[in-house]
């Protein structure tokens, strides 16, 4: 019998260990605590959603066990404030924690009135820095230097500036003690960690997440704690009296995180990808390495709000699969009129044996008849502004072939559920009709080795699936003449691969 809850997942605002499931992160508090009794003044970095405003607290509860008073303020919507307005703002809070009143009008006497309180251990968090006024966002950290260089002498130990971009490269030039040694990452947890999270409900209440959601969970949100507690507290909600939270509620809350939620943060990072939309599906789409360049102007902006990362290899990667899920379907043309040209004088059904199953290679030459006649230009977005084409072309190769599938799909009441990779150029699509699950990758031809290795990493996660056979579509331009690029069935690792090629034309398809 399930239990009542007696705290739940937190999916707004800092945690309250009493009502949320939390997790102490005792190792990251202390090298904050270390940092600061270092008096070190440092910044903090980590996208939205990370779980800087938990740590926050936990750091501040740490620090006044140890006799520091910690105030904390979030800049964010002082963009454009007057200098009057920030420091209200700041000397309400410092009044607040510190319990000193501050009345200075500028940074030269807010420097002074600082510098003489003695005999303290007081800690300044600034939240959100990159929203402070540019006005006076120099003056201010010109101030903090100043008050570093002498803090041997007053009380101020420590400033923490946080943002959700890198902003050490920003504010080097200008203050000299926030140095790249003294960065502080507030990392998203561990597999381990999410894991942890999800058993403090089961053993609150005894209703259990299978093995298999948990490794979802940890998967899509790539261990991001917002989007963690998200799944997990949307799938308890939809399921309150089921003991074992199984895979298709899992793929139901998907479903409806990419459907139907409005997430201000997917929405965030949907309006972000926007502005790099060409670079974006260059990533998505081509297969082509990036390497990752921190001073590239869209590589640091995409990464500092979350879409992408640096892998092993030192090449950009998508961070969080849920994120780029997200953007896949957020630039998929939808409503481009082509749907009801697929199957207009062609019965779906013939598309399934006696047994129900997809009869892939009818299938995939009806597609192919379809390409012939129409091309792939039909699936480019233009903007309506300039008449110019916002979308890649490889990106339509993929957008037509889904917008296929999803008709069949509909025709013959099935499901799917996109499976894009952190790494690039590939996408998995499972499909689910009549209770029998079948695997399609699709990509864009890049050269032979690229060809056949896709092969191999097919037919790994095929069988990851419990898979027997799989199919590899491979969109390939027609001035390819190898031997070896071609259609044929083969087994690989125990798992039949069915390879099917689309030719296409440069010139005359777009």
């Amino acid at each position: 019998m399930i239990k009542t809850a007696k705290r739940y997942f937190n999916t707004s605002g800092p945690n309250i260990p009493a009502r949320h499931y939390t997790l102490d992160r005792l190792d990251l508090v202390e090298k904050g605590i270390q940092l600061v009794k270092g008096e070190r003044y440092f910044t903090i970095w980590a996208p939205r959603q990370a779980g800087k405003s938990t740590y926050f607290k936990m750091l501040a509860q740490g620090l006044e066990k140890l006799d520091y008073k910690v105030a904390q303020v979030n800049v964010e919507n002082y963009a454009e404030a007057p200098l009057s307005a920030f420091f209200n703002y700041l000397f309400r809070e410092i009044e607040t924690k510190w319990k000193i009143t501050l009345k200075s009008t500028n940074f030269g006497d807010l420097q002074n009135d600082i510098a003489s309180v003695k005999d303290r251990k007081l800690v300044l968090v600034i939240d959100e820095i990159e929203g402070l006024n540019p006005a006076y966002f120099g003056q201010f950290l010109h101030t903090i230097r100043n008050l570093y260089q002498d803090r041997e002498t007053h009380s101020l130990k420590a400033v923490l500036l946080v943002g959700v971009s890198n902003i050490v490269g920003v504010i080097q030039d200008n203050a000299s003690p926030f140095n790249i040694a003294d960065n502080l990452e507030v990392p998203y947890f561990t597999d381990e960690e999410t894991f942890e999270l999800l058993h403090m409900h089961e053993v609150d209440t005894g209703q259990l997440f299978h093995p298999e959601v948990k490794e979802k969970i940890s998967a899509i949100t790539a261990n991001q704690p917002g989007l963690v507690n998200g799944f997990a507290y949307k799938l308890v909600e939809r399921n309150p009296g089921k003991e074992l939270i199984d895979y298709n509620d899992y793929l139901a809350v998907e479903d409806w995180y990419l459907t139907e939620a409005i997430d201000k943060n997917i929405a965030n990072i949907i309006n972000k990808a926007k502005q790099h939309r060409a670079f974006v599906e260059k990533l998505l789409f081509t297969g082509e390495k990036e390497k990752y360049q921190v001073n590239d102007e869209k590589i640091k902006f995409l990464h500092a709000h979350g879409l992408i990362k640096k892998d092993e290899e030192g090449y950009v990667e998508f961070w969080v699969p849920m994120y780029r899920k997200a953007v896949y379907a957020a630039f998929y043309p939808y409503a481009n009129g082509e749907r009801g040209l697929f199957f207009r004088h062609v019965d779906t059904h013939s598309f399934l044996n006696e047994e129900g199953r997809v009869i892939f290679a009818k299938l995939i030459d009806n597609y192919k008849d379809y390409v012939k006649r129409r091309s792939f230009k039909y699936f480019r977005e233009k903007d309506p502004a300039t008449g110019k084409y916002m979308s890649l072309k490889e990106a339509a190769l993929a957008y037509s072939f889904e917008t296929y599938i999803q008709s069949f799909l509909q025709e013959v009441k099935g499901h799917s559920y996109l499976e894009p990779h952190l790494g690039l150029g590939k996408c998995d699509l499972l499909l689910n009709i009549g209770g029998k699950e079948y695997v399609i990758e699709f990509k864009v031809y890049q050269s032979p080795s690229k060809f056949e290795n896709g092969k191999e990493q097919l037919a790994y996660y095929a069988g990851t699936l419990g898979l027997k056979e799989a199919v590899y579509l491979v969109f390939v331009p027609n001035t390819v003449k190898l031997a070896g690029v071609r259609e044929q069935k083969e087994t690989i690792k125990g798992i039949v691969i069915d390879t099917f090629i689309v030719l296409y034309d440069e010139k005359k398809d777009f």
